[in-house]
This record gives structure tokens, sequence and C-alpha cells, in this order.
């Protein structure tokens, strides 16, 4: 299980386990928040591609499928 707190996310670097469409590398560019500003989900960007994609930011912890930084 990875561990960091969700207000850390922003600009953080995440490889994925199993990468699809030659995407690896992912950069976290957005998060969002609820009324409390609370963190709910962040959005990612393939490095290689610029695709953009949004998750629930628990998923990050999933050491299954996400390590942090690049590798």
């Amino acid at each position: 299980m990875n561990k960091f707190s969700p207000d850390k996310l922003s600009l953080s670097k995440w490889t994925a386990v199993q990468p699809v469409n030659r995407e690896k590398h992912f950069i976290v560019t957005k998060l969002l928040r609820d009324e409390d500003q609370l963190v709910l989900q962040c959005v990612i960007e393939a490095v290689h591609s610029g695709r953009e994609e949004t998750l629930d930011w628990h998923e990050l912890r999933n050491s299954d499928k996400w390590l942090q930084g690049w590798h």
C-alpha cells in the first residue's frame, strides 16, 4: 500500500504497474475537491500521449496497480 496525504498529490509522479497503450508514466495534474475542500478525485495525465483520466485518489494507494515516482 502506497502511503501519502491526498493534499500532497498535486504534480506527483506515478508509474502504472501494468501499462496500457504504452502509457506507463503519469503525473497528477488536478485535484477535484468537494465543498469542504476534501480531495475526492484526481486527474492524471499520461506523459507519453497527454491523455487525461479521472480516478478516485484512493486507487493510487494500491501498490499492485501504481508505484510512486517514475520507474
